[in-house]
């Protein structure tokens, strides 16, 4: 591979920037087309760590593979939250839970009302299709050869089939395929983990075809600048072991994630014209949106101390099954999840016990949003990344009917095998102390979206119909920053599908 242009022509056809799941995906199927080439640029490690296949890995992963840091103090919940992505081929689908859901057709449904036309659920399927293989499955609404083997745990953790029974016990209902998109209540998901190991985006697209003579993969290659010229994007400047590199294409796709994305593109003077001004860059385009609407599902859990020990079963992930409810008769889609995670998650509320299990729930809708900006023009600089938890009180309302859900199905009969008593947040945390403990135990779920969503209006910042920058040629972005709306899901299956559909325009 070249540090720069041929003879004044560009080496690549494609620089697709940030090898997550949205790079990985996009890389390998632009990458199928031999006329073509293309270079996958990703700042994490070639090689997958030990840590990366169980599928307990993302509690302890080595910070090598994460990027670190922490938001800006949230005006909601009074406290800083941690900021975590993935850093490595395969990005955060390297380190998540493992959950492949989808959420409800409902929420990509308010899509074409928010300026995306022909980006509503049965626009989606044919690419959610395209990119799972599934058994046992719907085969209308479920794929079957995709790149992504995906299944429910063949042995669930008996704490796992205590939550789906406690809450069918609990008056909830039992679905049959909850990972679809098409039902609520609580079942089985699907989970990215053939034969009890992970398999990360980089495991079904990248790696079976590093040899494609037309693919280049760059990794701990740190992406600086985008090159415009004319109100064009030539190429990026990159550097490798502290060698600055710089390399011409004639299109730039960007799939650095929702806080990496926007972050470049500041950089690079795409953005909201005063803010960059402030940092003394030069702009390039004037897009306020680029940075605004960033969404997380915000998450606390009630914590669970075990009358007997609880088995730890490596093949396993912490969490197996979901619920997906609506939160109240006023919701207009499922806005509230709930799931059982067979370890004592952490709690900013308190010590948590040696042995117990949790029941997680978080707000799927959030009415809250934040930013992504710059903390100045020095490339290496973290940003500053604000999402807004609980800024809304709509989003506290919802996680109190969470954390009444949570202990609902917690108190029932299939538990009572297991529950010693309610450690966190404790039994006497009722009334006025409830909004106390939800506001100090909520935290982030690292599903950020919506940077730079797609859309006509003045802060839309890529176009609907082909994911291109607004009043910049050669240059879109597909990943997570791009969805007008979160949906109510882990946000993962729901960024294959955007990718494979990306992959497609960009074909």
């Amino acid at each position: 591979m070249g540090s720069g242009d041929m003879m004044g022509q560009s080496p690549y056809d494609y620089v697709v920037v940030g090898a997550g799941t949205a790079g990985c995906v996009i890389a390998s199927r632009l990458s199928e087309r031999r006329d073509v080439r293309v270079l996958l640029l990703e700042a994490g490690a070639r090689d997958a760590t030990a840590a990366m296949a169980s599928p307990w890995g993302f509690l302890g992963f080595d910070p090598s593979s994460l990027w670190l840091g922490v938001s800006a103090v949230q005006a909601g919940t009074g406290r800083v939250a941690d900021v975590l992505r993935g850093k490595a081929l395969g990005g955060s689908s390297s380190i998540n839970g493992l959950y492949h859901l989808r959420g409800h057709r409902s929420g990509y449904d308010e899509w074409p009302g928010l300026g995306v036309p022909g980006w509503g659920f049965d626009d989606l399927l044919p690419y959610f299709r395209r990119s799972e293989s599934t058994r046992s499955r719907d085969g209308s609404t479920r794929g079957a050869d995709g790149p992504v083997l995906v299944a429910p745990v063949p042995e669930p953790h008996p704490l796992a089939t205590a939550g789906v029974e406690a809450a069918v016990h609990a008056g909830f209902t039992r679905a049959d395929d909850i990972t679809g998109g098409l039902e609520t209540g609580f079942g089985w998901s699907d989970m990215n983990l053939p034969g009890g190991v992970r398999q990360s985006a980089s495991d079904a697209y990248i790696r079976p075809f590093l040899d494609r003579p037309n693919l280049d993969v760059v990794t701990e290659a740190t992406v600086q600048r985008l090159r415009l010229i004319a109100g064009r994007c030539t190429g990026v400047e990159y550097s490798v072991g502290g060698e600055h590199l710089s390399v011409g294409s004639a299109e730039v796709v960007l799939t650095a994630g929702a806080i990496g994305s926007a972050h470049l593109l500041m950089l690079s003077g795409i953005g909201p014209a005063r803010h960059l001004g402030e940092h003394g860059i030069d702009i390039v385009a004037d897009l306020p949106g680029v940075g605004s609407h960033l969404q997380d599902h915000p998450m606390a859990g009630v914590v669970y101390e075990a009358s007997r020990p609880v088995p730890f079963l490596p093949a396993n992930p912490p969490a197996e099954m979901m619920g997906l409810l609506y939160s109240g008769p006023a919701a207009t889609r499922p806005d509230l999840q709930v799931y059982v995670v067979a370890a004592p998650l952490p709690s900013a509320w308190g010590q948590v016990p040696a042995s117990g299990y949790s029941i997680a729930f978080s707000a799927m809708a959030p009415h809250s949003s934040g930013t992504v900006r710059l903390a100045d023009a020095d490339p290496a600089s973290a940003p500053v990344v604000d999402p807004g938890y609980l800024r809304d009180d709509r989003d506290l309302e919802v996680m109190r009917k969470g954390l009444a859900v949570a202990r609902r199905i917690g108190e029932a009969d299939a538990f009572a095998d297991w529950r010693k008593q309610e450690a966190v947040p404790g039994s006497g945390a009722i009334g006025e102390s409830v909004d106390e403990f939800i506001r100090r135990a909520t935290g982030p779920y690292f599903h950020f979206t919506g940077t730079c969503r797609m859309g006509t209006d003045a802060d839309a910042v890529v176009d609907p119909a082909n994911l291109r920058v607004h009043g910049i040629a050669g240059l879109r972005v597909a990943d997570a920053s791009v969805m007008p709306f979160i949906p109510s899901a882990n946000t993962n299956a729901t960024v294959y599908a955007i990718a494979e559909r990306a992959a497609e325009l960009l074909g």
